[in-house]
Order: structure tokens, then C-alpha cells, then sequence
């Protein structure tokens, strides 16, 4: 009987010490309110980091792409050759894609995550065909 009580006993201690006062229960719920800020805070400040990288990453791009259009004009221009209408067409297509491209990044504003990423894998590949495109360009003049 003595070792029934005893167990009763410890097991009475044990369930009030794991049974929180109310008061606790709001202490911990605010700790967790406060921690789950700052991992949001912390996590759209590496989003928004993400993406300036990104940003930046993409503009120098255009810039390459830029500085190839003009190299190819310019190369045009040594060779005392006349740029066709169909050339001509080519380049101003090109120039407009990527003048589209500064702005589209220029002008995205995040929405989600989701959209984000779906942004992103759209934006590069839209970079990467622009990129082979110029490229061809200026390897068909060679």
C-alpha cells in the first residue's frame, strides 16, 4: 500500500508540473509569436537579397547583351558593309527584347514565393534564348 501511495504521489507531481499555469501558457505562446517574427523577418530580408542578387546578376546580362549588339554594328561598320533589312530587323528585335528584359526586372514586385521561382525559371530561360540569339548573331557575321 506504502509503494501505491508513493507512485500515486510522484505520479501527482509529475502531472502538476507538466500542466502549465495559464499565465505560462501566454508566456510561451508569446515567445513563440516573437521567435516566428523574426524567422519571417529574417527570411524577407534573405528574399528580398535573393533577389537584388538576382537583380543584379540579370543587368549585367543585359549589359553583355547590349554591349554585343553594339560590337556587331560596329563590326558591320569596319567592314564598310551595308546592313541588310533582314539584319536590320534582326538587331531591333533583339535590341527590343532586351530593352523588355531591363524592364521586367525593373518593374517585377514579389508576390509569393511560388511565384517567385516561376518568375525566375521563366526570366532565365527568356535570358538564355536572348543570350543564344545575339550569339548567333554575331557568329553568323564571322
Amino acid at each position: 500500500m506504502n509503494k501505491i501511495l508513493t507512485y500515486t504521489a510522484i505520479g501527482c507531481i509529475a502531472i502538476l508540473a507538466a500542466c502549465d499555469s495559464p499565465a505560462k501558457k501566454v508566456e510561451k505562446a508569446n515567445e513563440n509569436l516573437i521567435a516566428a517574427e523574426a524567422n519571417l523577418d529574417q527570411a524577407q530580408r534573405d528574399s528580398a537579397e535573393n533577389f537584388e542578387n538576382f537583380r543584379r546578376e540579370v543587368n549585367l546580362l543585359i549589359d553583355d547583351n547590349e554591349k554585343a549588339i553594339i560590337f556587331y554594328k560596329n563590326q558591320i561598320k569596319a567592314e564598310n558593309r551595308k546592313i541588310t533589312d533582314a539584319e536590320q530587323k534582326m538587331i531591333d528585335q533583339l535590341e527590343q527584347r532586351n530593352i523588355n528584359s531591363r524592364i521586367k526586372i525593373r518593374e517585377y514586385k514579389e508576390n509569393g514565393k511560388d511565384e517567385w521561382k516561376a518568375f525566375k525559371v521563366e526570366f532565365k530561360h527568356d535570358m538564355d534564348e536572348l543570350g543564344e540569339a545575339i550569339k548567333g548573331l554575331t557568329v553568323k557575321n564571322k
